[in-house]
């Protein structure tokens, strides 16, 4: 699951202990990538490999030159369009509970910090069955603003941390 979650300070499992003495909670949460560091050099290796093949066949002619700047032009535009799509999926949401404030911070891809702050008793978790395409679409009321949660996270792992940010939310107003 891309989140990781904090019960007092320490790594838990996703449900939450039994005791108000568990806050401060803290669940830090991230895009999946599907395509690791390694998995990238492996990748990238692999299509110069394949693309390398029929060029062998043009080894000492003139077609060679013809051909290589286009061969070229693939794999640095796949490498561009590969280092895209990771930097706009670089963004990470933290929310913390304590028994004084529940606060969302957003960092996105360009490097901009959005946060949102309320006081944990009025605080309301929303889970909306289906919003246009999206199914479960997760929101925090009670604040300044509405704010939406985990909006790159699956259906199931939005469900979970609903349950999850629930279990959060009742044992801060204990």
């Amino acid at each position: 699951m891309p989140y990781e979650v904090n019960w007092n300070g320490a790594s838990a499992d996703v449900v939450a202990p039994s005791s108000s003495k568990a806050l401060p909670l803290e669940v830090r949460l991230w895009p999946h990538n599907s395509l690791a560091p390694s998995g990238f050099v492996w990748f990238m290796a692999a299509t110069l490999g394949m693309l390398a093949i029929p060029l062998v066949g043009l080894l000492g002619t003139v077609a060679l030159w013809g051909v290589l700047p286009f061969m070229l032009a693939v794999v640095g535009l796949l490498w561009l369009s590969l280092n895209r799509s990771w930097r706009d999926r670089s963004i990470e949401e933290t929310f913390a509970l304590t028994s004084d404030a529940a606060t969302l911070i957003r960092r996105d891809p360009n490097g901009t910090t959005r946060d949102w702050t309320a006081n944990p008793y009025w605080v309301r978790i929303e889970m909306h069955p289906k919003v246009g395409t999206v199914e479960d679409y997760l929101t925090l009321h009670g604040g300044p603003r509405d704010v939406e949660i985990g909006a790159f996270l699956t259906p199931e792992e939005r469900r979970d941390l609903c349950t999850l940010l629930r279990r959060g939310l009742t044992l801060a107003r204990e």
